[in-house]
């Protein structure tokens, strides 16, 4: 294992032009860096990058070993990166003969260990047992909300009880009298719900709200449908209940149409109910709660059994991210990724406007010229469209991405290509495409984090490692969603949603693959039901469709 040193400041790659400050460096500082003293001319935040020669206009910026930018003004040793003084800059792509390599990890600590699942009888193995809702149109979600409000509070899966009760307090304050300009509300703790779930073997009942199904182009309402149907399929969705008006585009035959088509032997029970068919409002309603209910006593008899890591599919997101985002939990969610590719599992990387400057190399490890042909395709013409509405790759990082230390998407796309690991790429899956292959694929989305975890799962992901520099609630309606922050301070502001820090990384006190195999070991606990991510937790269940337009 590669031993890590504290350090005050680091150069990810031999040929990098630029140092990252691991912590806070003050102007004027001067830095031991190749027995050359390099002063600093000016603060460089912790998560930044100072220049370590100088520059002219056009001067190019290696990261990572790779372009991810050039000057746009002449620039100065000890100066620090900003958006004022680079530009996002990328070596294009192209297939190319390239005898990859690939040195597997050490899995002797995990080869014959397993996790407990449910076993469908497709093959697949879940990592949860839930019962999903499936609206085909939008005109549905009123209905869906009145059912989930019913259900998860009588069955035991709210969480927002405990705000119910704090709201109860604030109202008995008001009502003794007590000015709310002068209440101590902080003084209030919310109390968690008490009641106990009622199917100890349903870990849900889930929910996929969205805004489509009608009203856009028939190509939405396809694409929805697959991505329905996917969901549905979902190993980690044990039964079904549909719920439809009856007049939109996304009929209900063509959704049940869908999920034949990718699962031939799909065997799920599927409730459907039409409201333009039904006596009433309210008998839909309770139709729908009654034999959801009877549903849910019959997959409670599921129960988790031992399974092989290969039955694991892992996607990696990342999302709020950060300067150290590239340099942690990236690289230890990589080694991950390797460790479970060695073991036979599917990892899945998906977010295509966040590989822009890492393509090459992730075209030089496909398998063969037809999956990177399929991904050079993909990208560019995503880019494409991007392009010709005024947008593009290089305007994917945020406002936070840049405060922190995320300067191009260059930058930042190299840094989070380092959550795929090392391994050969075995496929690349558009949009909804289901993952067939052990090892590692790329999925085509939006790096928006929502539509990237939504196509995910679509994918079939039974997991997701989202790494965060900055923080995000963001979780997934059936695919537990592992949040793992980027350093500790962030770790311990908002560990009521960050499940694992790597910031020991930064400290000098873990190696990328120490961490990297207690991610593993977390996915194991959390692929058992063991523990439970903070995200679930919280039902912290996103969904939100890509209709194929222009997001990054």
């Amino acid at each position: 294992m590669t031993a890590i040193t504290k350090k005050r400041f680091l150069q990810i790659h031999p040929g990098d032009n630029v140092l990252v400050a691991l912590q806070d460096l003050p102007e004027g500082e001067v830095l031991d860096w190749q027995q050359q003293p390099l002063v600093l001319l000016e603060t460089i935040p912790a998560k930044h990058k100072v220049f370590i020669n100088d520059l002219d206009v056009g001067g190019e910026v290696l990261m990572y070993g790779v372009l991810v930018g050039k000057a746009t003004v002449p620039v100065k040793r000890g100066m620090r990166m900003t958006v004022g003084n680079v530009q996002h800059a990328a070596e294009d792509y192209a297939f190319r003969e390239v005898d990859y390599q690939w040195e597997q990890p050490d899995v002797s600590a995990f080869r014959n260990r397993t996790f407990n699942g449910y076993h469908r009888k497709d093959g697949s193995v879940g990592t949860a047992n839930y019962w999903l809702f499936v609206p085909t149109v939008f005109c549905e979600n009123r209905n869906l909300d009145v059912i989930k409000e019913s259900l998860y509070n009588t069955l035991g899966y709210a969480v927002t009880d405990k705000y119910r009760s704090y709201t109860d307090q604030l109202l008995e304050a008001f009502n003794s009298g007590d000015t709310l300009t002068s209440f101590d509300a902080a003084a209030l703790t919310p109390v968690s719900p008490t009641r106990k779930r009622v199917f100890k073997n349903v870990d849900g009942i889930k929910f996929l709200n969205h805004q489509g199904g009608c009203g856009g182009t028939r190509q939405d309402a396809a694409t929805l449908s697959k991505l329905l149907a996917s969901y549905a399929d979902h190993p980690n969705v044990a039964g079904i209940t549909v719920l439809s008006l009856g007049c939109q585009h996304l009929q209900t035959q063509d959704f049940l149409a869908d999920v034949r088509l990718r699962n031939p032997d799909f065997d799920k029970p599927v409730l459907v109910f039409e409201q333009q068919q039904s006596q009433s409002e309210e008998q839909l309603i309770k139709d729908a709660i009654f034999r959801t209910f009877k549903g849910l006593a019959e997959i409670n008899e599921f129960e988790r059994t031992p399974a092989p890591l290969s039955k694991l599919v892992v996607g990696v997101k990342c999302g709020g991210s950060d300067g150290f985002s590239g340099i942690s939990a990236n690289p230890a969610v990589g080694y991950t990724s390797d460790l479970l590719v060695a073991l036979g599992a599917k990892v899945l990387l998906a977010e295509f406007p966040e590989l822009c400057g890492a393509e090459q190399n992730l075209i030089d490890r496909c398998v063969d010229q037809p999956t990177a042909e399929k991904f050079i395709r993909l990208m560019r013409e995503y880019d494409a469209q991007a392009h010709a509405v005024g947008s593009g790759f290089h305007m994917n990082p945020s406002p936070g991405n840049i405060k922190d230390g995320l300067i191009t998407d260059a930058i930042k796309s190299t840094g989070a290509a380092k959550k795929a690991g090392t391994s050969p790429v075995v496929d690349v899956l558009d949009y909804t495409e289901p993952a067939t292959k052990a090892g590692l694929s790329l999925v085509c989305t939006p790096g928006n984090d929502v539509e990237a975890t939504t196509g995910k799962a679509a994918s079939g992901a039974t997991l997701i490692l989202f790494t965060t520099g900055l923080g995000t609630p963001t979780g997934n309606p059936v695919c537990p969603v592992i949040k793992i922050a980027t350093n500790t301070a962030l770790a311990e502001r908002m560990s009521d949603i960050i499940d694992i820090d790597t910031g020991p990384i930064i400290a000098g006190e873990k190696t990328i693959e120490e961490m990297g195999a207690e991610i593993l070991e977390y996915c194991i606990q959390a692929a058992s039901g063991v523990t439970i991510p903070k995200a679930v937790q919280l039902n912290q269940d996103d969904f939100i469709p890509w209709k194929r337009g222009v997001s990054l």
